[in-house]
């Protein structure tokens, strides 16, 4: 490749000179190419140790003038074949111009403009990513594709230097990290070691320091561990890894290939050895940092951020912290934890404007808001710009959304109706009928109260007011709020202080708790951006039967059966609304269970419509991946608990663990916030506090739960007994201070004892967490997440597989350790399609809802190179042909995809099924839908053949010729084809099994394709000569065979043919082209031979009476000369086509005797089995553990070369 000219100071150190003229010189870097010895191994292993430019390439090409020391790298090549195309360019295009300069300057000026100006012209044509990355990184991802085989569409991110630990002995190289592999190469001392991993099958990754491996990176697959050290910034080289792994986790969970972000801003000058994928995953990173830290949706994205001071009125101080911009939102944190946050939507914003800068408050901003709110920022380092890019994102923003008097802009909450907050009843359509009245089939109809407020509030509001103490302290709780939110705002631009925990720890208000949850949430700013939107859903969603609406229906009426909300239709109604809207929505999750139970209770203090947003926030950003088929997130967070445990308590992790209670225990306790085994008024204060500080709320109570009951766990003998404990434990967490009516545990009821156990004070349980487990940090749950998903998605990968082994060992002879090993090429092959595109999306071959062994889907593509890879049937150029058969008819429901079952349905035949079977899946292969009409031009001739028409259409008209004849005779006949009918939809459930009676005739050109693909097949076999002479027998024999059935074919049916008409044009298109091929000199082919000799076979008269042994003998003789001169190839069968058909598509159409010629598969059968070779050769087992070795060992490889002069080759080789 051309490169940027550099100034080279000594040429010769190191290097090889092999080329000359006046002005260039072409040299090889030692120890590359032929010989070297030991400055061949030092220069090699230097190359690998330094980051040298002569890393990536071992020639070069520099520029010298004249006498002068100093010389000008201007190319290089990591072959000889490449850097020799620059070489002659350069003697081409310049030596001559170069000869006209008497300047040596002049000459160095015009060689770096003209070399400068070609690199900008290959900028121009490659992509916007690549332009963005420095010339040296571009060396290295050309390295890296060569050194392990990879394709273009790898991109690589970043590469570093470090050890890979071999045993005990380190070695010294380089790692590569690309989007989906971990590469690592080294050379030293004619050493070599090359070492690739893909991130779908990493199960650990950790980094450590331990006396063996100081300060070093773990990766450990299912089966080694690889183990990475001496990095020069071992945290980067480590998050990056984190990165590229979830990535690939998130390929396993969703089929969801990497998608590069072309809306990044280009950097402002070009990083050293920093590539745009690099930055790109950055950017990722810090946005995802940010969207949780301020609960924003997935769609928001950090603009940038910088340090600043915030006035906070209400301490009347300035506090420290850092300010962000993104595209809808300005947010503050301070520096120091929980002591002020602050999020301002910009759709919220009225002016933003630079204050008067003084010694107090320099560079300040001021931000107001609608709500007549004002925001002072001030120690700001770049005010103009930050100002600027406010102004533009402003500018972008729609300011339609919420008008200025909007109660809930001003008060973050409303109870009733506005004109620019419509019920969403009243939004939607009236669906009219036919007749144009409103249907019947209306399922949101505009009475029902549940539009506008939520289902404890109606509830509630014919109820006599209570004065008791328990209802003054909820109005003591409600001033508490009023005073904070006059203090500190309300809304959605509310200083969120320590203040506010407080008040949050001791409970919200029920008046005020649907307001707060989508405050707290995010749900809210969501909401406030997507008007309607959950109308429509509900006009998409309802009466739609689907699986997910099928569970819903199920799951409807478990849904707090205790709670009188939803013991009537109203409530039921609202919870399958917001359930089939969700599950409209996002139909990767639909419907998961224990959706129903916190749905209900987001019901029972809010709108639909609010209900609705907060699950969003639930599913979609606070609980990831917990609700969908595998409920993943649950399981991950069950693992981090698990750790927690051990970490916080030893002795009980330790005795838990005997008993298996943890893992059984802490599933449903996540999944449903404690709402399905604790008290409802006690499980919502948790859900509150959930709310404002995340998961981590309920780790701290799960953990304070088992330490309250440590010392009757650690006596426990069993599981049972452990289950019990908590339960009850559980059961009797009470919340003394709440309002309403108490609501019937059914938990409790069933679970509770003759001697009812203490009370618990949630209160207390609450506060005792914060004590004991409040230094729990979110970004560590985050870390101790990252590290059990990698282990939970790869034990459900596992599990798939074995449950797929399960399901198809009973229909397959493959043993279970080979439909394992199958799965897993298969799955690597769909993998692969996400990263290194296919003619359709991963999305579109992956259907969670389906079995496991329907799930993972390949094409076309990607099943020929398994074919090729595991298939005993290979022919040479025409394995691609067959492959592409066998595909179309395994591909059942034509959808261009197949899955795991219907390939090992496919390789099954052709490895375990008896000569029968094999060759019925050979005769299948050359039927229609595995001949494809190009293929074989007469395919729908030969549709016509093969279907009888079995109608029994002359008996029914003879039936309702007799049923005519009186009324009693139709009765009969009515009840006669009732019990038909039901004889034949019986049959039809019936499963078919296929005979060889059942498959249809081939015709003439379906049977010239067998040949052709018999000839290919025997090509590479031991018996090649025998095979052939096996094969042109039964041919011959076959071709003979049509002939006569031809004959008695149109004969016994009585047909007029015009055989001068037909048999004329037929000899004069065919006959001729053996004498043309012999006029020019191969007439002594073989092929073209037997090719004659079946022609005639084919168009002679009924042949008169002979026996087997003469026609034995003359198909023996052309037979034998043809295999005496060669192996027949795919082009000369191809041209033998036209011997034994026709001469041009008139001649082929025109010809009924070609259309009458057919053979049965019995047929083919017994003159297959006169032929002992054939016969063996199908008789024959496969050995696919050797072919499945073979593909394994493609990647992965580690292998050591003894001398330099072999690595040259083996480099060149790649």
């Amino acid at each position: 490749m051309w490169i940027t000219p550099e100034e080279v100071l000594l040429a010769n150190a190191l290097w090889v000179s092999e080329r000359a003229n006046p002005f260039f010189i072409l040299q090889r870097r030692k120890g590359h190419g032929k010989g070297g010895g030991i400055t061949g191994l030092l220069v090699g292993t230097m190359d690998v140790v330094l980051d040298s430019s002569a890393r990536v390439a071992p020639y070069r090409i520099l520029h010298q003038t004249g006498d002068s020391q100093i010389f000008w790298s201007i190319a290089c090549g990591s072959s000889r074949k490449e850097i020799t195309g620059h070489w002659e360019w350069l003697e081409t295009n310049l030596l001559q111009t170069l000869s006209i300069f008497d300047n040596d300057e002049d000459i160095t000026t015009f060689v770096k403009g003209k070399v400068s100006g070609i690199i900008a012209e290959e900028n121009k044509s490659k992509a916007a990513q690549e332009d963005e990355d420095s010339g040296k990184f571009r060396e290295a991802e050309q390295k890296m594709r060569k050194l392990f085989g990879m394709p273009g569409e790898e991109k690589l991110v970043n590469y570093y230097s470090c050890s890979y630990w071999k045993g005990r002995v380190p070695r010294q190289g380089w790692v590569y990290l690309s989007v989906n592999h971990l590469c690592f190469y080294s050379f030293l001392l004619g050493k070599e070691v090359t070492l690739v991993v893909q991130w779908t099958e990493v199960t650990r990754l950790e980094k450590n320091a331990t006396l063996v491996f100081p300060e070093s990176v773990r990766v450990s697959t299912r089966h080694t561990e690889h183990y990475f050290s001496m990095f020069l910034n071992i945290n980067d080289t480590f998050k990056l890894m984190e990165q590229l792994a979830t990535i690939a986790m998130r390929q396993l969970l969703d089929n969801e290939g990497f998608a590069a972000d072309r809306t990044l801003p280009k950097a402002c000058k070009t990083l050293k050895n920093v590539s745009a994928l690099k930055r790109d995953l950055d950017a990722r990173a810090k946005n995802e940092r940010y969207r949780a830290l301020f609960r924003l949706t997935p769609d928001e994205r950090l603009d940038g951020h910088t340090d600043c001071t915030l006035w906070t009125p209400f301490a009347k101080m300035h506090i420290v912290g850092q300010l962000f911009v993104s595209n809808n939102y300005i947010c503050f944190c301070s520096r120091e934890e929980d002591l002020c946050q602050l999020i301002i939507p910009l759709r919220e914003v009225s002016i933003v404007e630079k204050a008067d800068s003084s010694s107090v408050l320099p560079c300040p901003v001021s931000i107001s808001t609608k709500n007549k709110m004002t925001f002072l920022f001030a120690n700001l380092k770049d005010r103009d710009f930050l100002v600027q890019r406010i102004s533009d994102f402003l500018q972008r923003t729609p300011d339609k959304l919420w008008s200025d008097g909007h109660p809930l802009a001003l008060g973050g909450y409303s109870v009733s109706p506005s004109p620019s907050t419509t019920p969403l009843s009243s939004s939607l359509p009236t669906p009219t009928g036919a007749g144009g009245e409103p249907s019947q089939g209306r399922h949101y109809s505009p009475s029902l109260p549940t539009a506008t407020q939520g289902l404890l509030r109606i509830y509630q509001k014919d109820d006599p007011e209570d004065h008791g103490p328990k209802a003054t302290k909820e109005k003591m709780k409600e001033e508490s709020w009023n005073i904070h939110f006059f203090e500190f705002g309300r809304g959605v631009c509310m200083y969120r202080t320590s203040k506010t925990r407080e008040l949050v720890l001791n409970g919200i208000p029920e008046s005020l708790r649907g307001e707060l949850w989508l405050l707290f949430s995010g749900a809210q700013n969501e909401m406030a951006t997507h008007p309607g939107y959950y109308a429509e859903l509900v006009e998409q969603a309802m009466g739609r039967c689907t699986l997910a609406t099928e569970e819903i229906e199920r799951d409807l009426h478990r849904s707090m059966p205790e709670h009188h909300a939803f013991q009537n239709e109203m409530g039921i109604a609202a919870l399958r609304r917001v359930l089939t809207a969700y599950a409209c929505r996002n139909p990767g999750i639909g419907y998961c269970q224990a959706m129903n139970i916190v749905t209900s209770v987001l019901l029972l203090y809010c709108t639909e419509e609010e209900a609705f947003w907060l699950l969003v926030a639930l599913c979609e950003r606070m609980l990831p991946d917990y609700y969908n088929t595998r409920v993943v997130g649950a399981l991950v967070d069950q693992g981090v608990f698990e750790e927690l445990t051990r970490e916080c308590l030893p002795l009980l992790y330790e005795h838990m663990q005997e008993l298996g209670v943890i893992s059984t225990i802490s599933l449903s306790w996540f999944l449903t916030l404690f709402l399905s085994v604790m008290p409802f008024d006690s499980a919502v204060l948790l859900v509150d506090c959930f709310f404002y500080e995340g998961i981590k709320v309920i780790f701290q109570v799960a953990l304070a739960v088992l330490h309250a009951n440590m010392d009757t766990l650690l006596g426990c003998t069993d599981e049972g007994e452990a289950m019990t404990i908590l339960g009850r434990y559980l059961d009797n967490v009470v919340n003394k201070q709440t309002v309403s009516p108490p609501i019937p545990h059914l938990h409790a009821l069933l679970t509770s004892g003759d001697e009812p156990p203490p009370e618990i004070d949630v209160f207390q349980l609450i506060k005792s967490s914060y004590d004991k487990f409040g230094s729990l940090r979110a970004d560590v749950i985050e870390q101790m997440r990252f590290k059990q998903r990698l282990k939970v998605i790869q034990s459900l990968e596992d599990t798939a597989k074995r449950s797929v082994v399960r399901a198809i060992m009973t229909d397959s002879a493959f043993s279970i350790e080979e439909l394992e090993e199958l799965y897993v090429l298969f799955k690597a092959k769909h993998i692969m399609s996400c990263y290194w595109g296919a003619s359709c999306t991963a999305a579109e071959r992956h259907d969670p809802s389906l079995p496991y062994l329907e799930q993972y889907r390949i094409d076309l593509e990607q099943f020929c190179q398994l074919f090729g890879a595991l298939g005993t049937w290979l022919c040479g150029t025409h394995t691609v042909t067959l492959a592409a058969r066998h595909f179309r008819l395994l591909d059942s429901n034509k959808d261009g995809l197949i899955n795991f079952k219907e390939f090992v349905t496919g390789l099954s035949g052709m490895y375990h099924g008896d000569m029968t079977e094999k060759l019925k899946l050979l005769y299948k292969l050359h039927l229609p839908p595995a001949l494809c009409p190009e293929e074989a031009e007469s395919a729908l001739e030969a549709a016509q053949f093969f279907t009888d028409d079995d109608s029994p259409q002359g008996e029914e008209m003879k039936e309702a010729g007799e049923a005519s004849g009186s009324g009693d005779a139709e009765e009969k006949k009515e009840v006669k084809d009732y019990k038909y009918y039901l004889r034949m939809w019986a049959k039809e459930k019936e499963p078919k099994i296929e005979t060889i009676k059942d498959l249809p005739r081939m015709n003439q050109e379906q049977f010239i394709e067998l040949c052709k693909t018999l000839y290919n097949m025997f090509s590479e076999d031991p018996l090649e000569q025998e095979l052939y002479h096996a094969i042109a027998t039964v041919a011959s024999l076959l071709l003979r065979i049509g002939e006569v059935g031809k004959k008695f074919t149109n004969n016994g049916a009585k047909k007029p043919t015009d055989t001068t008409y037909t048999q004329a044009p037929t000899l004069a298109a065919e006959l001729p082209q053996p004498e043309k091929e012999a006029s020019n000199g191969e007439s002594s082919s073989g092929q073209s031979l037997v090719c004659k000799a079946l022609a005639e076979a084919q168009l002679e008269t009924p042949p008169q009476q002979t026996s087997d042994e003469e026609v034995k003998d003359d198909t023996s003789v052309s037979s034998y000369s043809m295999v005496s001169t060669g192996s027949l190839q795919c082009e000369d069968i191809a041209d033998d086509t036209v011997l034994i058909g026709c001469a041009g598509d008139q001649q082929r159409r025109g010809s009924t005797l070609d259309g009458d010629w057919s053979i049965t598969f019995e047929q083919v059968l017994a003159s297959m089995l006169t032929e002992p070779p054939l016969v063996d050769y199908f008789e024959k087992k496969g050995d696919i553990q050797a072919r499945m070795a073979t593909c394994k060992m493609q990647r992965g490889v580690e292998r050591q070369v003894s001398s330099s002069s072999d690595h040259e080759l083996a480099q060149l080789s790649t």
